[in-house]
């Protein structure tokens, strides 16, 4: 049964984030996820739904092994809207990087 989501402003300091950032980056090679870019309208794209309060992101693996995500719309009482709008295939870094970037 779904729980509804709290309220959050999900916020984090650029310093606690490269320190997790770090500590996830020490881990062996295959239990880390890259990197993963999305335009800003796979995000609207779930989000401007009626009733979606959240987006949920749930890890996921190609056929071919590739790793990824799925986003889902969440309403208000925390399901999932399945019969929505989902989005999927990131830009994956690298290539599609920051290298500039103090969480890279």
């Amino acid at each position: 049964m779904p729980r509804p989501i709290p309220p959050s402003d999900h916020a984090i300091s650029l310093e606690d984030a490269i320190d997790i950032r770090k500590r996830h980056e020490g881990e062996e090679k295959p239990k880390r996820w890259p990197v993963m870019t999305f335009h800003r309208h796979a995000y609207e794209r779930i989000l401007g739904q009626p009733g979606c309060a959240a987006i949920r992101i749930y890890p996921a693996r190609h056929p071919d092994g590739r790793l990824t995500v799925v986003m889902v719309g969440v309403d208000e009482q925390g399901a999932d809207m399945t019969q929505g709008a989902l989005a999927q295939e990131p830009f994956l870094c690298p290539p599609y990087c920051d290298e500039d970037s103090p969480l890279a």
